[in-house]
């Protein structure tokens, strides 16, 4: 029985939770353009707000990049460049620990001011106040593995990350296997990362794919034009 949930865990819900990740963006985008935003309380406690807006988008975008980078990177590239997996492990728990830390300052100071101002509480929907309660404990059960990794500087257990991930994407059989004896902390750590990308289209993380790159290379200046007052006849 456990050996099935593992398999359907691993083996089978990163396809589920991949395909709602793509299938829902993009119906959302179609059918509901006008809530494809972050809705923003800047208006309210806004010095913390930025505080922690610019700590968390820093840290998490970082840690995402990285993880995206060193797991589906194939671990011949990284033989090639002469990087060991020692050292790609210890660069991972370096700096994914600086980024960890840092988003997760932010994410303490964007939940405080959401749960225990009034004001922000009260405009907030359930799913702003949810999704950011499971980034925070993401972000805990991060920070958790690198306690974990400490006794694994050798990189082996790093190369397994590796390998399941690259199997998922190359839809390779036995995938889930691999993982098998991994910690728990890094098994919930996974299922709770799969559960963000399944959930993803139906909050306010849409905002990700609205990065706003294409002002990088806007033609010319806004032009824009005053209000002419218009004079009335005596």
């Amino acid at each position: 029985m456990d050996s099935y949930i593992h398999i359907l865990i691993f083996g089978y819900y990163p396809y589920v939770a991949l395909i709602v990740l793509l299938v829902g963006s993009i119906v959302r985008y179609d059918r509901e353009p006008y809530t494809w935003r972050s809705g923003s309380s800047q208006l309210l406690r806004r010095k913390q707000l930025i505080a922690g807006s610019v700590l968390f988008h820093v840290g998490v975008l970082i840690v995402f990049f990285g993880h995206l980078v060193g797991l589906l990177t194939p671990i011949e590239v990284f033989d090639m460049m002469g990087i060991s997996h020692g050292f790609k492990q210890l660069a991972a728990i370096i700096v994914g620990g600086i980024a960890g830390v840092m988003a997760l300052i932010g994410a303490t100071l964007l939940l405080h001011r959401r749960l225990f101002d009034s004001r922000i509480r009260a405009t907030s929907s359930f799913s702003d106040t949810a999704v950011l309660v499971l980034l925070y404990l993401q972000l805990l059960l991060g920070l958790a593995t690198i306690l974990i990794s400490v006794d694994h500087l050798d990189g082996e257990e790093m190369v397994r990350f590796m390998e399941w991930s690259q199997g998922i994407f190359t839809f390779q059989s036995g995938t889930a296997d691999i993982i098998k004896d991994v910690h728990w902390i890094f098994k919930l750590h996974l299922f709770l990362g799969l559960t963000i990308f399944l959930i993803f289209p139906f909050t306010r993380l849409v905002h990700m794919f609205s990065v706003p790159v294409r002002y990088l290379w806007r033609p010319g200046y806004q032009i824009t034009r005053t209000k002419q007052k218009t004079r009335t006849a005596a």
